[in-house]
C-alpha cells in the first residue's frame, strides 16, 4: 500500500511563492492520477490540481495561471508549486491518489 506524505507549506505573505512535495512510499508509476486538493476552514475539500502518469495535467480555474503540479515517477514525487499566492489560496493542502490521502500540509497566506 502506497503512503503519501506532504510538505512544504508554510507562512508566506500574498504574492509569494511556495512549493508542496509529495513523497510516496511506494512507486507511483502504475498510478495514473496523482492530485492535490485542499480544504479551507469551514469548506469543503477541492480539486486543485492533477496530473495523469502521461503528463496532462488539470487546473481549478482559481488557481490556473499560478500553480503548476509535475511528476517525477523515478523519484515517486508529485509537486505544487505556487506562485502569485493569494490569502484565498489559505488552507489544508492534500496529496491524493485513488482512495490514499497523505496528512495534509497548512498553507497560509498572510494580506
Amino acid at each position: 500500500q502506497v503512503q503519501l506524505v506532504e510538505s512544504g507549506g508554510g507562512l508566506v505573505q500574498a504574492g509569494g511563492s511556495l512549493r508542496l512535495s509529495c513523497a510516496a512510499s511506494g512507486s507511483i508509476f502504475s498510478i495514473n492520477a496523482m492530485n492535490w486538493y485542499r480544504q479551507a476552514p469551514g469548506k469543503q475539500r477541492e480539486l486543485v490540481a492533477q496530473i495523469t502518469s502521461s503528463g496532462s495535467t488539470y487546473y481549478a480555474n482559481s488557481v490556473k495561471g499560478r500553480f503548476t503540479i509535475s511528476r517525477d515517477n523515478a523519484r515517486s514525487t508529485v509537486n505544487l508549486q505556487m506562485n502569485s499566492l493569494k490569502p484565498e489560496d489559505t488552507a489544508v493542502y492534500y496529496c491524493n491518489a485513488r482512495a490514499i490521502w497523505g496528512q495534509g500540509t497548512q498553507v497560509t497566506v498572510s494580506s
